[in-house]
């Protein structure tokens, strides 16, 4: 019988230490970037757009009913309404609120002025062309009444933040550009 004889590599333990420091920095890494993706994801879920809520009820996307409402209603009509268009025009900051317009997507080309409380919050830099949701209070706003002037859009959409009380009336938000507004610890008059 022939006997095999065993050949072994002589190691170098400093070249064993070496490939474990750097298997260790790329574990590391890894580590870092699973945490950091982790953090982004945690902070994103912790904005996600809100249902918008009309006594109870899931409210969808009604662009052609509040359309319809302008043009059918009377001044001063409220109702709930959920909108989505871009923004076409910025008007001045009133009263601690800013004032814009959008044009409604889809079939629906109509405008609405959009007043938006900045006690719950800032909101960046308007500019035209900016995608935008929101949920709240439609008003019918074609004459003026003893408080309001009439808007230049003929009707608007407000109350468009969290209720700071939680009581008696539904929360309401803003979404620019797929980011949430309106969820700040106002304790406005809630317009």
């Amino acid at each position: 019988m022939e006997e095999r004889a065993e050949l072994s590599v002589p190691r170098n333990l400093d070249d064993d230490k070496d490939v474990i420091m750097k298997r260790l920095q790329a574990l590391r890494f890894t580590l870092a970037v699973f945490t950091s993706l982790a953090l982004v994801l945690t902070a994103t879920a912790s904005d996600a757009i809100p249902a918008c809520i009309a006594v109870g009820r899931n409210l969808g996307v009604n662009n052609s009913q509040v359309s319809g409402w302008k043009r059918t209603t009377k001044n001063q009509f409220l109702a709930r309404a959920h909108v989505h268009g871009r923004l076409t025009k910025v008007y001045p900051v009133k009263n601690g609120h800013d004032h814009f317009e959008i044009e409604f997507d889809g079939a629906t080309r109509d405008v609405l002025e959009v007043v938006y409380s900045l006690d719950f919050g800032n909101l960046p830099k308007l500019a035209l062309g900016m995608e935008v949701e929101a949920c709240g209070d439609y008003i019918t706003s074609n004459a003026a009444t003893n408080q309001y002037p009439p808007s230049p859009d003929g009707a608007i959409i407000h109350w468009i933040h969290r209720n700071p009380s939680g009581k008696g009336h539904d929360s309401g938000y803003l979404v620019l550009d797929g980011r949430l507004f309106g969820q700040g610890s106002g304790q406005g008059s809630g317009n």
